[in-house]
């Protein structure tokens, strides 16, 4: 049987929340579609302005990081003519995260897995494994260790490299999300892209905002923990979350870029508190794929981060 999440932190988010003078005030929610995922933001009603900016940001965002859009950079620097490219900020920013993970987890988090992530389709009514020989040689294109980033230019070693940044879009849009509301005066926002879920500020009675995190062996909505978050982000990552079932081996999404095949990980989900959600979408992902006691050393290099692991 099939199981496809979207989703990896559930929010139950009141509409009419209390403050402390005893006057409730109205929060306001918006969704859209971006970076692949249902993207909600809510916010007091007061600040509901900000909410076209965000969304715009988000736009912007993904014509930055998509793969497959024609029209973003990141699909111009796959289908480059010259071996050398000069990347804008943003890009710049997530690849060089990428790269730095890729040297940290001993290349197992690498960002030139698109290849064969063009070969897995865990989206369809009816999915099937690639085919042995094709992914065999999409293996052979994955290599970070080949590219050299100089300031804003990025070096190819190969012209068949091409990069994918899903693993980390998502948590460089909450952040910048995150940057814009607080540069525009909302000290209360709740940044919802999934499994990466960002706390501007408290709920707007001065509060924690509540946190449900996905039963990573239940079903879509079930919720195995609550956490109280201020001004921080949450991510997680499971081998729920994208994944399909056949003749009783489930293959999921957490590719080893040695074989092109899903990694046989030592636990469901991870889950990360820190203050970037940047950073958090690197380390969950990163330390499925390393294993908890290599995963716990990886965290351990940063401060303010929690990890919690779940088998």
């Amino acid at each position: 049987m099939r199981r496809f999440y979207l989703t990896a932190v559930f929010l139950c988010i009141l509409s009419m929340m209390t403050g402390c003078t005893g006057k409730t005030r109205e929060t306001v929610s918006r969704e859209g579609f971006y970076f692949d995922t249902v993207v909600q933001i809510s916010l007091p009603k007061e600040q509901e302005q900000l909410l076209d900016g965000a969304f715009d940001l988000c736009q912007h965002i993904e014509e930055t990081f998509s793969r497959t859009r024609k029209d973003s950079e990141l699909y111009q620097v796959n289908h480059r003519a010259s071996q050398e490219v000069t990347l804008s900020e943003d890009l710049r920013t997530v690849v060089e995260m990428g790269l730095q993970f890729y040297q940290w987890t001993g290349g197992m988090f690498d960002i030139t897995i698109a290849p064969v992530l063009e070969l897995w389709d865990f989206k369809s009514d009816d999915p099937q494994l690639p085919d042995p020989e094709a992914l065999a040689k999409a293996v052979e294109k994955v290599d970070a260790g080949t590219l050299t980033l100089e300031g804003n230019v990025l070096r190819f070693a190969r012209e068949d490299t091409q990069i994918d940044l899903g693993a980390l879009a998502k948590g460089f849009a909450a952040d910048q999300l995150r940057e814009y509301f607080l540069e525009n005066g909302a000290d209360s926002a709740l940044i919802n892209l999934g499994g990466n879920v960002m706390a501007v500020g408290a709920k707007p009675d001065g509060t924690p905002w509540k946190i449900g995190i996905q039963d990573p062996h239940g079903e879509r909505g079930e919720v195995s923990q609550v956490m109280e978050l201020t001004d921080r982000s949450v991510v997680s990552s499971g081998t729920y979350e994208r994944s399909f079932e056949k003749d009783g081996v489930l293959y999921h999404h957490l590719l080893d870029p040695s074989s092109g095949y899903p990694k046989d990980v030592e636990a469901a989900q991870v889950t990360v508190i820190s203050d970037s959600s940047l950073l958090g979408d690197a380390l969950s992902t990163s330390c499925l794929l390393i294993g908890e006691e290599a995963g716990k050393e990886l965290a351990a290099r940063f401060e303010n981060v929690e990890i919690r692991y779940v088998e």
